[in-house]
This record gives C-alpha cells, sequence and structure tokens, in this order.
C-alpha cells in the first residue's frame, strides 16, 4: 500500500497506549484520533496519556463521534473488552462510521464455534458498511492457530496438533497478574472462573479456527482449569502472593474429530513459571517440533495488531481472520 493509513486508537488501556505508541512510530500509519471513556483520559492529550515526554497534538475524546471530526481517519486499533457483550457495540459503531478495524479481542479471533450468530451479525455489518474487520492477538491469532496452520504447510499428513505455551507472569504487567488470579484462595480462584470472567480467553477460538482450516469436523470440545498454587512466598511490583495460595492458572483445550483427539492446547501463566516459551508439535508426516521462546505477550500483541492493520485495509469488506489474510509481517 502506497498511501499513509490515518488511524484512530480506539482504547487506551496499556495495551491501547502501546499500540499508539507503534503507530506514531511507523512511516506508512499516522495516528489521527483516540477514543477513551476514562474521565481521567478524556481530553489530556495522546501524548501525554501514552507516556511521551511531549504533547503529540491530539487530545483524546470520550466519545468516538468526536474523535472523528475532522480526522479523515481510514481505520481504527480497537483494544477494549475480550467479550461480545461489552464489545459488540464499539464494533458496529467504527465499522457504521466507515472504519477499517483490527481488534485484539479475543472473541472475535474465529467468533463462529463460541459466538455465531454474534459473528455472523458483524460479518453482515461490515459488508454492508463496505468495511473489513479483523480479530488477532498473540494468542489467539497467532501461536496456537495461524501458526501452526502455517506450519503444516510442509506436511503431507496430520495426525495431531498440539501447542504448550507458558508464561512467566512475573515479568508481565499488574492486570495480567490480577487476570491470572494471583493472590486469591483455590477456592477464590474457582469461584471467579465460575462467573466467566477471569482466566485466559481464546482456547475455544484457536481450536475452531485450526479445525474449520484443515477440513475437519469438531465432534468434541473439552476444556479445563485449574489454579496453579505456590509452595512459597513470591513477590512481584503488584502482588504479594504467600505459600498455599494461587500464582496462577492451567488451562487445557482438546478438540476430537471422529477418529479421536486431534488439537490439544496448553496454557499455563503463572508467576515464576518456569520453561518460558511455546512448543508446538504436529504429529504426521513429516512429525515437526517447533520451540519460541520470547514471544512476551504484550509486545507481540502490540505488534501483531499493528502490522495486521494496512493487510485488514487492503482486503474485502467482512469479518476476517489471520487465516484469510495474506501473510502478515512487519510494516515500516
Amino acid at each position: 500500500m502506497d498511501r499513509i493509513v490515518r488511524v484512530i486508537q480506539f482504547g487506551l488501556g496499556p495495551i491501547g497506549c502501546a499500540t499508539a505508541r507503534q503507530v506514531i512510530a511507523r512511516n506508512s500509519l499516522e495516528l489521527v484520533g483516540a477514543v477513551d471513556i476514562d474521565p481521567k483520559k478524556s481530553g489530556r492529550d495522546v501524548g501525554e496519556v501514552i507516556g511521551f515526554s511531549d504533547p503529540v497534538g491530539i487530545p483524546v475524546f470520550a466519545g468516538l463521534s468526536d474523535a472523528l471530526v475532522g480526522s479523515n481517519a481510514d481505520a481504527a486499533i480497537h483494544t477494549t473488552s475480550s467479550f461480545f457483550p461489552l464489545f459488540r457495540d464499539q464494533i458496529r459503531d467504527l465499522l457504521n462510521s466507515g472504519l477499517d478495524v483490527v481488534s485484539t479481542a479475543e472473541e472475535l479471533s474465529y467468533p463462529w464455534l463460541a459466538n455465531p450468530g454474534q459473528a455472523a451479525e458483524i460479518d453482515a455489518i461490515a459488508k454492508t458498511a463496505g468495511k473489513t474487520i479483523t480479530g488477532t492477538g498473540v494468542n489467539p491469532g497467532f501461536l496456537m492457530d495461524a501458526l501452526p496452520l502455517f506450519l503444516t504447510s510442509i506436511s503431507q499428513s496430520i495426525d495431531r496438533i498440539s501447542v504448550r505455551r507458558v508464561i512467566n507472569a512475573s515479568l508481565r504487567r499488574g492486570p495480567f497478574q490480577a487476570k491470572i488470579g494471583s493472590g486469591l484462595t483455590p477456592a477464590e480462584f474457582m469461584q471467579r472462573m465460575e462467573s466467566g470472567r477471569m482466566g485466559h480467553v481464546g482456547l475455544r477460538e484457536s481450536i475452531g479456527m485450526v479445525f474449520d482450516t484443515l477440513g475437519r469436523r469438531l465432534e468434541r470440545y473439552e476444556s479445563s482449569v485449574e489454579p496453579v498454587v505456590a509452595d512459597s512466598k513470591i513477590e512481584t511490583d503488584h502482588f504479594t502472593v504467600e505459600a498455599g495460595f494461587v500464582r496462577g492458572l492451567l488451562q487445557t483445550a482438546t478438540g476430537y474429530d471422529e477418529r479421536g483427539e486431534f488439537v490439544h492446547l496448553t496454557f499455563e501463566a503463572s508467576l515464576e513459571a518456569e520453561d518460558d516459551g511455546d512448543l508446538i508439535r504436529i504429529e504426521g508426516s513429516p512429525s515437526l517440533e517447533v520451540t519460541l521462546k520470547g514471544t512476551n505477550g504484550d509486545i507481540a500483541t502490540v505488534a501483531i495488531a499493528v502490522n495486521t492493520l494496512v493487510r485488514t485495509v487492503e482486503a474485502d469488506p467482512g469479518l476476517m481472520t489471520m487465516r484469510d489474510l495474506p501473510i502478515v509481517t512487519w510494516v515500516e
């Protein structure tokens, strides 16, 4: 793409602030607006909010309509919530305002398995508006779905796919440490999990993308989650966890076709976790094993959201996933 894409940053939490900084740093992108409902951010210069020493001359608005005035925006990066009930209206407004959208909402990464009705609605809104929306992220959106799928391009046959991701959460930001249950009792952890608003979101979406892309019929889906408990006291910049209290979580998800287990995903995020990294195994001909180190979730999520933007603007209207776009690479 020869022209510069003019971007509105929608949501200025930790990830949104980081994506805004990346947009400003890229030659192919221009930040022209920002939206956040937090009254402590509304009205301030974006530069101040995202941690720059100097202003950038763009105010943060509480609503999208104000941010659009005079911006001539082409697209938006959406970084607010993981769950359809919380982001549905935001996505609708962005598309109906004439913007292509990249979102880090996990439930948008491949929504046809868990949220088929909402997926159809978003797809229809996008097509009516003549705009494109892509759900992405490091996981879901890359490590447990798009990357294993790309690796199968050198497979003659596939018997089973497994991915294990281990995150040392002591190195991550405070909200992430809270999201995995740090400092809770095991009983409190399970109560929070049952509410459906804690823990990792996206394993079901990843399995849905892999099965559908490889033409396998998902006969059964199973998932589990359990707390990872501290054996001794752990202190981070954000939490102090005593022995016997929760330092993280271990989640698994398994998808079965008519022949048995086909995809197995393991996600562990815990304070002081050992073996931090990602392991992808594809059993078949040939059998492959790929290990990645250094896939910091925050850095990678920010990067893939920004790098996906140009591909999204170029794509046909509708709801896209990372398997639908041409290969996403770093964009200058």
